[in-house]
């Protein structure tokens, strides 16, 4: 079979982790199923336990791979335990039928749960050491320890390594399970993501890492990210179960063959990411919803010391319930991490934590927002977007993020945020529409419509004179808070459904009519060339006047009307420049004060610059003194704070044609 040739999602394999107390024949029972021995350390093989993750494989008829990452036992080494099984798609809990139920039992089952792992199958070993009665006795026990857990209802296989007594059924069971599905998102097309566990190398190849792909896929020649290094690295070869492949998808183990500059060995460890590129966003942030079990003896209160695991990696962080002074034992919520070092966290991703001694697992959950919010973050409404977000159905949960203010979200950000590919993002959200850079949903737009219709029908009764609402006073207008960005975006869209009017800088609703009279835009069609000649050194009004066939007292009236609507600005005595060269202008003035540094520039220079002559480079100088988008200090200015600009409407060429200034335009 070849995997080129399966739709995205199909699985052709299952990664397998083992889970259970020490000493229980979890390596055995991984050996008697494949014929490999997962303890590879001398100590390992010298002392009989297994002391860091193991690995095997089994090939499959569909020509696919069932994969076991194979876990310790002991105590001391759950932080291995959770790293081994944060990436795995079935669990293989092995309890012994002698010992039966035991520390570590429990509290590898806890983790599982916390993993939001729901397929798995116990492994009842060494009943070759036990009578019936005994192995029913503890069969009993362990599916009694099941209820209330994502596993309630696995089967239970007697199984011994040493006879091979179950191991056929075992080995069935497992096939039948790497031949399901692989879940609900199997279907969304994700960006690759491979949490490495191993990082070696290899003579004659080099750098090698090895790790479960978590989701998407990955080719030879495929150019990938290392995270949190933020390496860039080309894969030279994929091998997914000691077989040279030239394609590995999520669902598998691989061994990747990684070149670049400072791709080594010891450059890369366990915990790292390789990601698709586009995806290499970390965090030291993110909000979460929690579950703390009944175990747990004290309240989990704001700023609490924990270790945080995800994926492989396992970080110091701090807890901080939302909403709540403290999370009480057995609760569940709404908690923001801060983290000590950045991670590549996404929506979705799964979370187990630990205390600060390492002696206890305290809870888990899963991360919903890898970007959060600097204020605001107990706000009623940002607690209820948040809610919304812990939706299985990630269609769902996205659509109710962006039910939420300010109802749109950059496309990009979604894309790494949630890790999803592009095609797999359109599939998901059809029905949302893009705004440029952003998407929002047709119920968000319509909504913000309204407001917008709204805001501008009361301007319009309390200033019926007037010819339009400056863009900023609009935005500040609407219930909802808008950032600049998704503002001019949906103002765009709003124009460009015909439901806001631009009148230069100026918008108004369709029906209150233009800003100009039709005499003035015949008027303004003569002038705007006369004006655009020689943009930075326009005529004086009274040759201006001459030039359109106007009174000079009728033509500065008419400027005055065009001033109001952003079409020119007065930067000099009888002299009215386009907004356009303006802009151009000031942008001069901020580039001079860049070169400049702390020196400030002179007005020489400026005219230099624009070549408008002595007299009207200082003229207009002085004009942006008053404005504040220069300071002078002696004969020399700097940039002022009016350089940062602020969204707005500049005329493109005639009343009604506009476009969105940048934000590091200025305003004049």
């Amino acid at each position: 079979m070849d995997p080129a040739s399966l739709p995205y999602g199909a699985r052709l394999g299952l990664i397998v982790g083992t889970a259970g107390h020490i000493d229980h024949g979890k390596t055995s029972l991984v050996r008697a199923l494949t014929g490999i021995d997962t303890d590879r350390l001398p100590e390992e093989k010298a002392r009989g336990i297994t002391l860091d993750l193991g690995f095997a494989y089994q090939q499959l008829e569909n020509g696919g791979v069932l994969g076991f990452v194979d876990v310790p036992g002991h105590e001391r080494l759950v932080h291995t335990m959770i790293a081994g099984a944060s990436s795995i798609g079935m669990a293989l809990l092995v309890v012994a039928a002698d010992d039966g139920v035991m520390p570590q039992t429990r509290e590898h089952l806890q983790i599982l749960s916390l993993l939001g792992l729901s397929r798995g199958i116990v492994a009842l070993s060494k009943i070759d050491l036990v009578d019936r009665a005994r192995a029913s006795e503890v069969e009993s026990h362990v599916l009694a320890l099941l209820d209330g857990t994502p596993l309630a209802g696995a089967a239970c296989v007697p199984v011994s390594s040493v006879t091979g007594a179950g191991l056929s059924e075992l080995r069935a069971r497992l096939l039948a399970e790497a031949a399901r599905a692989g879940g609900p998102n199997a279907a969304i097309e994700r960006a690759f993501r491979l949490s490495v566990d191993r990082s070696f190398s290899l003579a004659g190849a080099g750098t090698v890492v090895t790790g479960s792909i978590v989701a998407g896929k990955v080719r030879r020649g495929d150019s990938q990210w290392l995270l949190p290094s933020g390496m860039r690295a080309r894969v030279r070869a994929v091998h997914v179960a000691n077989q040279a492949v030239e394609e590995a998808v999520a669902g598998e183990r691989c061994a990747l063959n990684l070149i670049g500059p400072g791709v080594r060995k010891d450059a890369i460890s366990r915990g790292d990411w390789i990601v698709a590129p586009g995806q290499d966003s970390t965090s030291r942030r993110c909000d979460a919803v929690v579950h703390f079990p009944r175990g747990v003896r004290s309240a989990l209160k704001s700023g609490t010391p924990i270790l945080l695991h995800h994926g492989a990696a396992q970080v110091t962080a701090r807890v901080v319930p939302l909403g709540r002074s403290s999370l009480p034992p057995g609760a569940g919520g709404l908690v923001h991490l801060v983290l000590d070092r950045s991670l590549p966290l996404r929506h979705g991703d799964r979370l187990v934590f630990r205390d600060s001694a390492a002696s206890r697992t305290l809870g888990g959950g899963k991360v919903l927002d890898p970007r959060p919010p600097d204020r605001r973050r107990h706000h009623p409404e940002r607690l209820a977007a948040l809610q919304t977000m812990t939706a299985t159905d990630p269609l769902e949960a996205l659509r109710g993020f962006l039910s939420h203010p300010p109802y749109l979200a950059r496309r990009a950000t979604i894309l790494e945020d949630w890790g999803l590919s592009g095609s797999g993002l359109n599939a998901l959200v059809q029905d949302v529409l893009p705004l440029g850079d952003f998407i929002a949903t047709r119920d968000a737009i319509n909504r913000l419509g309204r407001e917008v219709a709204s805001a501008l029908a009361e301007f319009h009764t309390r200033e019926p004179t007037a010819p339009g609402m400056k863009p900023e006073a609009l935005r500040f207008a609407l219930p909802t808070r808008l950032p600049p960005d998704a503002f001019a975006a949906i103002l765009s869209h709003l124009c460009a459904a015909g439901s806001v009017a631009v009148d230069g800088v100026l918008l108004r609703a369709p029906a209150q009519g233009g800003g100009l009279a039709e005499g003035e835009v015949r008027l303004w069609g003569r002038l705007q060339p006369v004006l655009d000649a020689e943009p930075f050194r326009p005529p004086l009004l009274r040759d201006a006047a001459d030039r359109v066939g106007i009174d000079q007292v009728a033509l500065r009236r008419a400027c005055k009307a065009f001033a109001r609507l952003g079409l020119v600005v007065e930067l000099a005595p009888d002299r009215f420049f386009l907004m356009s060269a303006a802009v151009q202008m000031a942008e001069a003035a901020h580039v001079l004060a860049a070169e400049a540094g702390g020196d400030g520039f002179s007005a020489a220079q400026f005219r230099d610059r624009l070549g408008n002559g002595r007299q009207l480079a200082t003229q207009v100088l002085e004009s942006f003194d008053r404005r504040g988008i220069t300071v002078r200090r002696g004969d020399r200015r700097s940039a002022g704070k009016a350089m940062e600009a602020e969204p707005g409407i500049a005329a493109s060429g005639h009343p009604g044609a506009a476009e969105v200034i940048p934000k590091d335009r200025c305003s004049i």
